[in-house]
């Protein structure tokens, strides 16, 4: 017996198969490939593949996007370190006295250092992104100039605020 009945997709016959896509339990209809025969299952047929990381030349846009998301994971970590050091002032003069050793020791500082230019960064990276938000600056000179600022601002108020931290 061979029921068939017109399908959006395609024609779907009695056995519950489709001639053009096939029904997937987690995606839906998809479209059924068609293989050549002896083909490879990791072959890709005649579709462009992605450019390999070797041969990708990364440029200033994509490196500050992702710079961006690094600086809001090493803010949040910064946070906790934050929240840590505000416990132990609230614990006493011993707690205290760890937590001051600990942030004035040569990594203590650079993990500070590096907190500092991620707030810097992030702030900087930020302002530019509402800019975008408000319709300003994406011709390409103006995206390239508006980068090259956030990275000279991030590096002037981390500078700026080492420098007066270290004169107070």
């Amino acid at each position: 017996m061979s029921i068939r009945s017109k399908h959006c997709c395609g024609d779907l016959r009695a056995n519950g198969s489709l001639s053009k896509v096939s029904l997937n339990p987690l995606l839906g209809y998809v479209l059924n490939p068609t293989k050549r025969p002896n083909a490879s299952p990791l072959d890709s047929g005649n579709r462009p593949l992605s450019p390999h990381l070797q041969v990708y030349r990364f440029q200033l846009t994509s490196v500050l996007s992702i710079t961006h998301r690094i600086s809001g994971v090493v803010l949040s970590l910064g946070a906790v370190v934050w929240v840590l050091w505000l416990i132990a002032v609230a614990s006493g003069p011993e707690a205290y006295l760890i937590a001051q050793r600990w942030g004035g020791s040569f990594i203590g500082q650079v993990a500070l250092l590096g907190w500092t230019v991620a707030l810097f960064y992030h702030l900087c990276n930020g302002v530019r992104h509402l800019a975008w938000d408000l319709g300003y600056g994406f011709e390409l000179p103006t995206v390239y100039r508006s980068g090259r600022a956030v990275i000279i601002g991030c590096l002037l108020l981390t500078a700026v605020v080492w420098i007066v931290g270290y004169s107070v």
